[in-house]
């Protein structure tokens, strides 16, 4: 098959190729064409951080089938996200958008369905990563609560316990924050992007050396590699069980590489760079989080202790490995406590990351009149950022962090919209491309060749395999505390999309909408 060229020449002057493919597409360029494939790359990659994922949900892995689950499930994630990756990068290539995959929806789905496609999918998208920076935000909330615990003593010697108020009130000031970061040119925010990434692969390296060689009590290799920890307390001693329940934090950190897509509108030559970006930050991601995880887990020797709430980081497990390794051979956790702040640092540039990719998200997906007050949404300022849909973006997360002070039940129900929601959306492009589109889809200078077919079909079993999988009970008996309410969530969230689109949308809503000629 004879690929089109995405390379343009104007007179001897070479003209970005993402920028005459957008013009192509139909869009004129709006927004400040700055990043190079590092910082594209540098979005996703801080968004996956495997620091934050690993450490808020390694208490999931170790009481669902402990270092088996972590170190194995890992892998096993990681190679089917490669494949979901994969595919997405390939349509990527063709349509290097900031609308991202409810663009691709809609241009693969074909004319005929082209507005209903690119309406659940960005519905879908969106909300999953409004989910996802809620989470993330939420997950720095209870880190930094964690470190003044053990920081005023611990909980066995009298440490400051903050309440939920105190925790939505610090998830609102980094939201605020990320909200006043994301409001700096892209230059600025760039530059910041690119710390994160590096601040992500430093900080992963230093601590899978640093606590293992710390630790005065490290597990045996054996351990590590062969350990299956059925003791969880959660009434399930089906061991495949235990291990897809595990399987959920690795799943749950290999996500938000979407980024890469969002970001392409600033990117230099994105149908290239953007598809480098997506499987150059799931692969690295993949390396490092296996080598976090096989240092942090040479740490574990007792799971019931590590993950009980009577210990001084409140059955926080990580941070306990961390303030054991250091407070056990110098008689001080203070070490420990550094290191958490090294992982806080890491999610506090995932957070901003995040917050970065939904803006771009509401800002195309606005341009296409899809939001309630669109005009509003994807309104650029003088510096070229999207600044409403950024303060937007931050706003919709805090509304969403809120349920935690009604029902911890009703904020997990929410989040898990992050994983399940996201990946959807991630699959429905693929389904399209590999159904609808499978012999009008005209690949852009990344593709798979004839490969694309058979991975895009991988990546959309999976994707449907995991939605079951994680909408699996967590705990027996079954009550309305341990109810898994995923499913509740994601399928409240397809009945709002497609309610909407028959009462309303399908009347107004005719997909995306060129703007070059206006």
């Amino acid at each position: 098959m004879n690929l089109p060229s995405h390379t343009a020449e104007n007179g001897n002057v070479s003209v970005d190729t993402g920028h005459t493919r957008l013009n192509e597409l139909g869009y004129k360029q709006e927004l400040k064409r700055d990043l190079s494939m590092l910082s594209n790359f540098a979005f996703s990659f801080s968004i996956i951080s495997v620091l934050t994922g690993i450490t808020t949900l390694y208490n999931t892995g170790l009481n669902f089938g402990g270092s088996v689950s972590l170190v194995y499930g890992w892998l096993i994630a990681g190679a089917f996200t490669m494949f979901v990756g994969l595919s997405m990068a390939e349509i990527c290539s063709s349509y290097p958008t900031s609308g991202g995959l409810y663009y691709w929806s809609a241009k693969l789905a074909g004319p005929n369905w082209a507005p209903f496609a690119s309406w659940i999918t960005g519905w879908f998208n969106i909300v999953g990563q409004w989910a996802v920076t809620t989470s993330i935000d939420f997950s720095l909330a209870q880190m930094i609560q964690v470190i003044i615990l053990l920081s005023t003593g611990g909980k066995n010697g009298g440490g400051y316990e903050a309440s939920k108020y105190v925790v939505i009130g610090l998830h609102g000031g980094i939201l605020l924050l990320h909200a006043l970061i994301n409001s700096l040119p892209i230059s600025v925010l760039s530059f910041f992007g690119q710390l994160a990434a590096a601040w992500n692969l430093v900080g992963v390296m230093v601590l899978m050396i640093l606590i293992p060689t710390v630790t005065t009590e490290r597990a045996s290799a054996k351990f590590v590699f062969t350990h299956f920890n059925t003791d969880n307390g959660d009434g399930i001693g089906n061991k495949a069980y235990i291990f897809v329940l595990g399987l959920l934090m690795s799943q749950y950190t290999l996500t938000g590489y979407d980024a890469s897509a969002h970001m392409t509108e600033e990117t230099k030559n994105a149908d290239k760079n953007g598809p480098k970006g997506i499987i150059s930050s799931i692969g690295i991601s993949i390396i490092f989080g296996w080598g976090y995880l096989l240092g942090i887990t040479l740490a574990v020797t007792n799971i019931p202790y590590l993950l009980s709430e009577d210990n001084d980081a409140g059955g926080y497990a990580i941070a306990e490995i961390f303030y054991l390794a250091f407070k056990n051979r110098y008689g001080s956790g203070v070490g420990g406590i550094v290191c958490l702040g090294v992982v806080a640092v890491a999610i506090f540039f995932c957070g901003m990351s995040s917050v970065a990719s939904n803006s771009r998200m509401a800002y195309a997906f606005s341009r296409d009149g899809a939001m309630p007050f669109s005009s509003l949404w994807h309104k650029v300022n003088k510096q070229e950022v999207p600044i409403n849909a950024v303060w937007f973006s931050a706003f919709i997360s805090f509304c969403m962090a809120l349920t935690y002070l009604g029902s911890e039940v009703a904020f997990q129900a929410m989040v898990s919209i992050a994983t399940i929601g996201l990946y959807i959306a991630y699959a429905f492009p693929i389904f399209f491309r590999v159904t609808l589109a499978r012999k009008s889809f005209i690949p852009g200078p990344f593709n798979l060749g004839s490969y694309g077919i058979l991975v895009g079909w991988i990546s959309v079993l999976w994707v449907a395999t995991i939605s079951v999988l994680f909408s699996l009970p967590v705990a027996y008996p079954i009550t309305s505390e341990t109810l898994n309410y995923t499913p509740v969530a994601v399928c409240g969230l397809l009945v709002l999309t497609v309610s909407s689109w028959i009462l309303s949308a399908r009347h107004w809503f005719k997909g995306p909408i060129t703007n070059i000629n206006s």
